[in-house]
């Protein structure tokens, strides 16, 4: 959320960053106009609770008639300190409500541009396997190996959900328990939050009210299955005030994610849309002015999971138009797919700067006696299945229809080193 100080005295600034990001100004135009009524009404009800402070100090010394002339001046008074502070509810209200559907400003590394378009690629590593064969896509590998189960899946919970089953089961496992055992070695403390969220954990990170459309909700209970383990994880320190001590915080999570993808065509081929999938994520807080380095560092954690699976990637610097609703600055993260004949994004890495501890309350104190301070938290996928499990078979894939399993994963497979 942004700092409602910071949007009068900088309003060229935020309607610069809504430009940038191709956005409408209508919101900011509403938060303005509520602004300026609720600050007008504001320094009129404070000159009136003056003025019935004055008068009230007058009455004991006043003669009887000129005493009753100020009682119905002070009548008169608290009547309209009633109706102001009435509508200045009404506009308290208008105002949280816009400032929870402004987005956060660019950072001014970000590029501007449209988007997809307008996105850098700012690194490549590993190159895309030459095959001396045409590469199959991954649902073709998976059902003839058995491995997958799409209308099993469909039948259980309907489309864009699918089953995993033998040695399909036991490499996602795989797959999961290496992450967060790299990510652990980073430094990253291993946390195992709720799969259900409540919603004002939704609104601490930003997915509500503004992506409340793409969420599964549990109406009877007003509760929500995470987007991503971002949510439960950022909001373990909601309404909290951190020592300096404290800092920085890492943490990994491992957690099935559920998004309903509203109005998005979900691919009745394959697993790289689908509504349910697990992710390995990871989340930090840490003090302003250290949240940059942070960014590249998770980027580079997250990096290194396809760098141990071997598999081909590049990295993108989303421009302004491309951004999350709640990110300052963002990097995607692509593995190829061969036999998709695409990139597949596996992982976001952002800074939200203090965006989210703003809604959600977490705070820093830098030294006992001094001012609570906003923390700046940052979250990446280190890194999100299904679409790493569809280009670990697309890229391993052999001739014979066998996948080899990448080296880093044998130990997990308990020495399985081969799907056939």
């Amino acid at each position: 959320m942004l700092d409602a100080r910071l949007i009068r005295e900088e309003e060229q600034l935020v309607r610069k960053a809504l430009s940038d990001r191709r956005q409408d100004m209508s919101v900011l135009e509403e938060f303005l106009e509520a602004d300026g009524r609720w600050r007008t009404l504001t320094d009129e009800a404070n000159a009136l609770r003056k003025r019935r402070n004055e008068v009230a100090a007058e009455v004991p010394n006043l003669s009887e008639d000129k005493k009753a002339a100020r009682i119905d001046e002070m009548k008169s008074i608290s009547q309209r300190i009633k109706e102001i502070d009435k509508e200045l509810g009404g506009l308290n209200d208008k105002r949280d409500d816009c400032l929870l559907n402004l987005p956060n400003l660019p950072d001014p590394s970000v590029p501007v541009g449209d988007q997809d378009v307008g996105d850098v690629v700012v690194k490549t590593w590993g190159s895309k396997r030459a095959f001396d064969f045409k590469p199959l896509p991954h649902w073709e590998i998976g059902e003839r190996l058995d491995i997958i189960d799409f209308d099993r899946g469909a039948k259980v919970a309907g489309t864009g959900f699918y089953v995993l089953k033998g040695d399909g089961a036991r490499l996602e496992r795989a797959l999961i328990n290496m992450m967060l055992d790299i990510h652990n070695g980073q430094g990253y403390q291993e946390v195992f939050p709720p799969a259900i969220i409540n919603r004002k954990s939704c609104i601490g990170t930003g997915q509500l009210p503004k992506m409340q459309d793409d969420m599964y909700w549990i109406e009877r209970d007003d509760l929500w299955l995470n987007p991503t383990a971002e949510v439960p994880v950022t909001n373990l320190y909601a309404d909290e005030i951190l020592e300096m001590s404290q800092l920085p915080i890492y943490h990994t999570a491992y957690l099935p994610s559920f998004r309903r993808e509203a109005g998005k065509h979900i691919e009745t081929k394959g697993i790289a849309r689908v509504h349910q999938f697990n992710k390995v994520e990871l989340v930090k807080f840490v003090v302003p002015e250290t949240s940059q380095a942070e960014l590249e560092t998770l980027l580079a954690d997250a990096e290194s999971i396809l760098q141990a699976l071997q598999m081909p990637y590049r990295v993108k610097l989303l421009c302004s138009g491309s951004m999350g609703f709640h990110s300052s600055k963002t990097y995607d993260i692509e593995t190829h797919s061969p036999g998709m004949e695409q990139w597949l994004e596996v992982s976001s890495c952002s800074d939200f700067k203090s965006f989210q501890a703003r809604r959600a309350m977490i705070k820093f104190r830098r030294e006992p006696h001094l001012k609570s301070e906003f923390v700046h938290t940052l979250n990446g996928s280190g890194i999100a299945l299904a679409r790493t499990f569809a280009a670990v078979l697309e890229n391993c894939q052999n001739r014979d229809g066998t996948v080899a399993i990448p080296e880093v994963l044998i130990p997990y497979m308990k020495g399985t080193d081969l799907l056939q």
